[in-house]
């Protein structure tokens, strides 16, 4: 049987002779296919940004949105295939809302990490399922100490907790850029300050060969008095502005 797996990825049940699995490399894939999302922990809170690729230019702005709210203080940027996405969402919602039913207060974000991580494995387990196609940036300002956490879920089900990090089809470039804003200065970084860094960032790794995009960014900063929302578009539309100024002052320098 001709094709990359040779037959052993025809389920997601099935190791290949090196142990490789190839259905959820497959999902791996997929998420490198869309667009750029990145997420970033700064000084006084958590910002998400998103590179999202305009199928039409008859679409509405705003829709087809690629960063959702999980509670108050909790949110999520995704990366991969939006239906998977939008499901993601909905267990991190349920998980959220089930803990505080239960203990009547906020999940911990570690906990919340975890429990969609064994969800999205539980995903690569069975022969009559698939992988999701997706990967989430899910970020938590904690509402007592105002400790800001980003965690990393994958389509295999493996959860890493980072400083700042990117997905999707500019992750290399994107993770670049933010290790070089990180070394120079940025564990004092604002989530105000970084929001033209992560504008930079975004229209930097654009691939030109694609069609336009729109930026979508979020943030749980005291701008948002710890409470996960989208940017306004007002403060948005003058980070894209001073971003694309810097990338051209940039260019000129080279």
């Amino acid at each position: 049987m001709a094709g990359t797996g040779a037959g052993y990825d025809l389920s997601v049940t099935t190791f290949s002779p090196d142990g490789r699995v190839f259905q959820v490399e497959y999902a791996g894939k997929a998420v490198e296919n869309g667009g750029t999302a990145l997420a970033i922990c700064c000084k006084d809170g958590v910002i998400f940004a998103v590179e999202k690729i305009l199928l039409s230019k008859m679409l509405v702005p705003g829709t087809t949105k690629r960063i959702f709210p999980v509670s108050r203080n909790s949110g999520m940027a995704m990366a991969g295939l939006l239906a998977d996405s939008r499901q993601i969402a909905a267990r991190a919602r349920s998980e959220a809302h089930q803990y505080t039913s239960s203990y009547d207060e906020e999940i911990p974000p570690g906990i919340l990490a975890d429990r969609l991580g064994l969800f999205v494995h539980a995903y690569t387990l069975y022969w009559s399922i698939r992988p999701f196609g997706c990967a989430a940036l899910l970020g938590c300002v904690d509402k007592e100490t105002k400790e800001p956490s980003l965690f990393s879920i994958e389509p295999q089900g493996m959860v890493y907790k980072y400083k700042g990090t990117a997905s999707g089809k500019g992750k290399q470039a994107a993770k670049t850029e933010i290790e070089k804003l990180f070394a120079t200065g940025g564990d004092d970084l604002t989530c105000e300050k970084a929001l033209v860094q992560v504008a930079r960032i975004l229209h930097k790794v654009h691939d030109e060969k694609d069609r336009d995009f729109e930026l979508e960014a979020s943030w749980i900063c005291p701008q948002s008095k710890y409470e996960f929302a989208a940017v306004p578009a007002d403060v948005l539309s003058a980070a894209e502005a001073a971003a694309k100024a810097m990338i051209e002052a940039e260019d000129q320098d080279d």
